[in-house]
């Protein structure tokens, strides 16, 4: 990998690789108290057009505890593609940092960013991908089900970042999703294409239906999100409107699951819309702060395979232009 912009760029191996590091990552902390300073010296410049809670905090925490640091860079300081072009903004903070994580409204900014990036970037958020939370998502199914290959994933919502970068984790490591949705908030075409495709390499299956309670029978994970994400504000109404009561994730819907099924929220909840208080806080089956904690374990990893190996090369190729003179 040169950067992490969508799963749908990784292939099977690749990413299980990146949850088996994430998985060693967090039994060294656990174990040690820290992980080996795998990023020493290092520095993370972090482009937020969106207020983030776990994206600030889960990639702060990543770099400190590898032993690097990270540099907050908020929309008023860059007013990415506005008061400079992406493009320059790139070629300009590259030169200062070692690696770049960007939370963005459009998808293409952040392939512009590494399109221009002498260093790795790392979509942190865009509305077509959410890359870091899917492999969060999928390191907690992992550990909580001891494998992925032939699990079921429901989701109940929005065919949106958050869904596309769960159909093509499922996809990558054998996993069947279900997305159930009203008609008109589907995964789009191109995304649906590309996971069936990806999956046909793990068996993993795609599948989109309109019945909650259908798409729920004998899952063994059930994911939901918020109805309306930032920057889609103006259509809260009709969002409302065509999402509830029936694709509320409550007491009810879980019931129709698989024995020893978990419930996942990427967070923040809007409590009493899309997933109700009862199922957020249950003991037994409710994953969402697993699920919280493993952005953070997720990220290392990421960061590591993209930073720590990169270091690696440039100084063999120092090493090498040295022997030469």
């Amino acid at each position: 990998m040169n950067h992490l912009l969508t799963l749908g760029d990784l292939d099977p191996d690749e990413f299980m690789g990146l949850l088996d590091l994430a998985v060693k990552l967090k039994k060294e902390l656990r174990k040690k108290g820290r992980n080996k300073p795998r990023l020493e010296g290092q520095t993370l410049g972090m482009i937020f057009q969106k207020p983030s809670l776990r994206t600030r905090v889960s990639f702060d925490m990543a770099m400190i505890q590898l032993g690097g640091q990270a540099l907050y860079l908020s929309p008023n300081e860059i007013s990415l593609g506005k008061r400079e072009s992406v493009a320059d903004v790139a070629r300009v903070l590259s030169r200062y940092v070692d690696g770049i994580e960007a939370r963005v409204f459009a998808h293409a900014d952040v392939v512009e960013l590494a399109q221009y990036s002498r260093v790795p970037v790392v979509n942190g958020l865009s509305d077509y991908s959410h890359p870091c939370q899917g492999a969060a998502d999928l390191l907690t199914i992992y550990e909580r089900f001891g494998k992925l290959e032939g699990l079921k994933v429901t989701f109940v919502g929005d065919g949106n970042n958050v869904a596309t970068s769960l159909a093509f984790g499922c996809a990558l490591t054998g996993a069947h999703f279900v997305l159930a949705s009203p008609e008109g908030y589907d995964l789009s075409a191109a995304v649906a294409v590309k996971a069936t495709e990806m999956g046909k390499a793990t068996g993993s299956t795609i599948t989109t239906l309109r019945d909650p309670f259908e798409a729920v029978r004998d899952a063994d994970v059930i994911y939901t999100d918020v109805w309306t994400s930032m920057g889609q504000e103006e259509e809260t109404e009709k969002r409302l409107r065509a999402f509830a009561p029936t694709y509320q994730v409550n007491a009810e819907l879980v019931s129709h699951a698989a024995p020893g099924y978990i419930v996942m929220h990427c967070l923040p909840a809007h409590r009493g819309q899309e997933i109700t208080d009862e199922v957020c806080d249950d003991p037994e089956h409710s994953a969402l702060w697993d699920q919280a904690e493993n952005r953070m374990h997720a990220q290392k990893a990421i960061l590591v395979e993209l930073m720590a190996e990169k270091k690696s090369a440039r100084k063999a190729r120092k090493a090498k232009a040295k022997r030469k003179k």
